[in-house]
């Protein structure tokens, strides 16, 4: 079973909103009580919702879900546009991964395409063409995955080594180093090379391997020129 993130990452438990354009019946987005998140078919329709953005009143988080002007925004309600932002049938097998996952815990800009991870040893439902999302089939341990809002999502240290393996030249150094600065995460970079290290079968280690040795190195920079300034 997942795990739930500790401390202000974790959110209280999402309610279930109904499209008044298909009668109320059956679920279609999924909101945090209290949250003044709006995503389109739970109370206003899409257009409604763009109409109210561009007043002013309220401003994008992904997809179609959109927060009141002035809220701030966090994991959790990342983590929820991005789900609401998938097929249904894929929302309840789907676990936020990659860069998606390291945009959910504030370590990545917001991504072009939602990367999804899925079980390997499950049967899941396709993507349509031209989807917002790119899925992986990949094998998840117990340990490598925890709940943001009720969202599935890669731990801290699962999305380093995911980053550190696959994620573009461009913003992976950044990406690794925001994830090993953050003070709230807890993930050490060290410990993600000593797991990768274990990895037997893991095409392009020695470049990952590369980038968080770097990563670390800047890391333990940045922690030590914090040091001297107190």
């Amino acid at each position: 079973m997942p795990r739930h993130v500790p401390g202000n990452l974790s959110a209280e438990p999402f309610g279930t909103g109904t499209s008044r354009a298909s009668g109320g019946v059956g679920p279609v987005a999924r909101t945090v009580p209290g949250s003044q998140m709006f995503t389109a078919g739970a109370v206003f329709s899409y257009p409604e919702l763009q109409a109210m953005a561009m007043d002013g009143l309220l401003r994008r988080v992904y997809g179609k879900s959109y927060l009141m002007t002035g809220t701030a925004e966090s994991p959790a309600l990342r983590a929820l546009s991005a789900l609401n932002a998938l097929p249904p049938t894929l929302r309840d097998r789907a676990t936020l991964g990659r860069g998606t996952a390291a945009w959910v815990l504030d370590c990545a800009g917001a991504p072009d395409k939602l990367s999804i991870l899925t079980d390997r040893r499950r049967r899941t439902s396709a993507l349509r063409p031209f989807s917002d999302a790119v899925m992986h089939e990949v094998a998840l341990g117990p340990l490598d995955v925890v709940t943001i809002g009720g969202v599935r999502v890669t731990t801290p240290m699962r999305t380093a080594m995911d980053i550190a393996l696959h994620g573009n030249d461009a913003t992976c150094g950044e990406t690794l180093r925001r994830l090993g600065l953050h003070p709230q995460l807890g993930c050490s970079l060290k410990r993600v090379s000593l797991m990768l290290e274990t990895v037997s079968r893991a095409p392009g280690k020695s470049r990952a391997l590369a980038r968080l040795r770097e990563a670390t190195k800047q890391v333990e920079q940045a922690k030590a020129a914090d040091d001297d300034h107190q």
